[in-house]
């Protein structure tokens, strides 16, 4: 009998997916088809959803692109009834030389699962080694030892700051207490990331697995996973999920007949982006204001509720099991020197082909751009990428050669990040993404710290007044004085880290403040504020539909005759630039 998995994860929902799985329902009814239908998470490459896969009865997988509840007859008459597969629509088959290059460089270790197996199927996960890792590291191992094996294949935190998870665990082993914690950080708040979502929504198991090891090694028998409440379908996977393996004695009172009890609640965060930051986070679940506090003690010493916590992020603990059933070298032979391992992004901006990609550390940041998601739109130039999120950075096109490398990302004023990565173009004003991404920051800071409170609002201000034109001699100097002391003077990682967006485009994008400030005008044609309208009169043909457009009656003309744009009423919206079809309107 054949396979159809259909993905349903967020994105897949967002494209339609579900109209899609009620064709399938309908039709496969109505004609008695011998088919398993299931359903799947997030399958990585989210540009071509909805998608759709086709299992034959000897293992060759189909999978097609974009599907509307319109094809679903034809793929199911031909391919599943005939072995015929509908050519036009294949996005991805067996046939290697033409498969999709989207995937052709990736290394699936915590995506291992999404897409392939349905979430809510506890045999499924089990079936492709689920749980074993747990069992093996209660059978084989010491807690010393399950610590030792992480730190031995080099895994860094991937939320962030990119701590080596091992030595995190053993100092909250060391700590004193009769009481211990292990939270999962899905506080996932970036602008433009969804990996923690994705893999939450596909493949739950591997983090209750991986948050099971962990609470071995530090010798906890509760834990938290903090997940914002935007998550819909993840909170409710997660907690069928935790359901699932309560009954199959995974979860509880002596798991695999072993000493180890442990216990997995799950908080709902309210989407204070502020949280992501571990003490704010506790705070959060003990029911108080999400706010940081100062560190030392961390939380290895004294988290939640003054007792040792060990955290880590979504896919710190969803690379556990694969470490533990392959072993540390396994793990430790990808990568670079200080890097092990690989790295999910979240392909996102002005990309071709945007979506979840798992790649090795060391490939460069071109090789992600270009080779896996081809490149940029409408055959635009590739300007720069932004990650890290709002406490990130931007990187130029020119260092596109770059590794992704947690040391060698740093030292270009950018982050790792828990992995957003956000593509800019030529049309891209970097005056303006950084006033977007400090804005950001500026709205979610919690108030605590005077400099990040007042600082960066006075830093928005000036970036503002550039981008509406009326920036001054001294803006950009004074820029440099109030983050350097932001920076400096705030006691969390938020405040810390939101200089960084503008710190960055001043540091590779500086002639573009100059030219704000100075000139009066965007090299990127993007800042309203700067822009000037006007119409080709050898280009105009007098349709007359930007007059009809312009919300101000700006443009004046004659039908059938070159029309005008007045610059003193002009208000630069752009829509009649938006809906000339002639190209006749050009902004400068």
């Amino acid at each position: 009998m054949k396979t159809i998995k259909i993905g349903l994860g967020t994105c897949g929902v967002s494209a339609g997916g579900e109209k899609v799985l009620a064709a399938l329902k309908s039709e496969i009814a109505k004609e008695k088809i011998p088919v398993r239908l299931m359903e799947t998470g997030c399958k990585g490459n989210c540009y071509q959803e909805v998608l759709l896969e086709v299992i034959d009865e000897d293992g060759r997988e189909t999978m097609y692109g974009n599907v509307t509840p319109d094809k679903v007859k034809r793929i199911l008459d031909e391919q599943v009834l005939q072995d015929k597969p509908v050519a036009e629509w294949i996005v991805r088959g067996l046939d290697k030389e033409k498969e999709d290059t989207f995937f052709a460089k990736q290394k699936r270790i915590v995506l291992r699962n999404c897409g392939v197996i349905d979430p809510d199927s506890i045999d499924e996960y089990i079936a492709r080694g689920g749980y074993g890792s747990i069992r093996k590291a209660l059978e084989l191992y010491t807690p010393e030892e399950v610590t030792e094996i992480i730190l031995q294949s080099g895994l860094r935190g991937r939320g962030g700051a990119g701590f080596l998870t091992g030595l995190k665990w053993r100092f909250c082993r060391q700590a004193a207490g009769d009481k211990k914690y292990i939270i999962c950080n899905a506080d996932e708040g970036d602008p433009g990331a969804f990996m923690d979502r994705s893999t939450l929504e596909g493949d739950p198991h591997s983090v209750l697995e991986g948050m099971m090891i962990s609470a071995y090694a530090c010798g906890a028998d509760e834990a938290y996973i903090y997940v914002r409440a935007e998550y819909p379908m993840a909170v409710r996977r997660l907690r069928h999920s935790i359901r699932e393996a309560g009954k199959r004695g995974f979860l509880g009172k002596s798991i695999f007949g072993s000493t180890m009890n442990l216990k997995i609640h799950i908080k709902e965060g309210a989407g204070a982006f502020v949280c992501g930051e571990e003490t704010a986070l506790i705070a959060s679940i003990e029911g108080q204001r999400g706010m940081p506090r100062f560190r030392p003690p961390f939380p290895a010493q004294r988290g939640l509720w003054g007792k040792p916590t060990n955290i880590n992020n979504v896919e710190t603990y969803a690379n556990v099991p694969w470490i533990i059933a392959n072993g540390a070298p396994a793990f430790a032979a990808l990568g670079t020197e200080n890097s092990k391992g690989t790295k999910v992004f979240a392909l996102a901006g002005k990309i071709a082909r945007g979506g979840l990609v798992e790649v090795p550390m060391g490939i460069t940041i071109k090789e992600i751009i270009y080779d896996i998601g081809g490149g940029i739109r409408d055959g635009k130039k590739f300007k720069a990428v932004q990650m890290g999120g709002p406490s990130g950075g931007c990187i130029p096109a020119s260092m596109g050669d770059l590794q992704i490398d947690y040391q060698q990302i740093n030292k270009t004023g950018a982050i790792m990040g828990s992995g957003g990565m956000v593509v800019m173009d030529e049309t891209t004003c970097m005056v303006e993404m950084a006033k977007f991404f400090l804005r950001f920051t500026q709205d979610e800071s919690c108030g605590k710290c005077t400099f990040c409170r007042i600082g960066t609002k006075r830093m928005l201000e000036i970036l503002e007044r550039i981008t509406d034109g009326r920036g001054r001699e001294g803006d950009i100097e004074l820029l440099e004085d109030l983050a350097e002391k932001i920076r400096s003077n705030t006691i969390c990682g938020l405040g810390q880290t939101a200089p960084n967006p503008v710190l960055t485009t001043l540091k590779y994008f500086r002639d573009e403040y100059e030219i704000h400030i100075r000139q009066k005008k965007c090299p990127a044609h993007s800042c309203g504020p700067l822009l000037t309208f006007f119409i080709l009169e050898d280009k105009c043909t007098g349709c007359t539909l930007c007059a009809r457009v312009c919300p101000v009656g700006a443009i004046q003309g004659g039908k059938k005759q070159p029309h005008r744009i007045d610059p003193a009423a002009c208000i630069k919206c752009g829509k009649c630039f938006e809906t000339c079809n002639f190209n006749a309107i050009v902004k400068d």
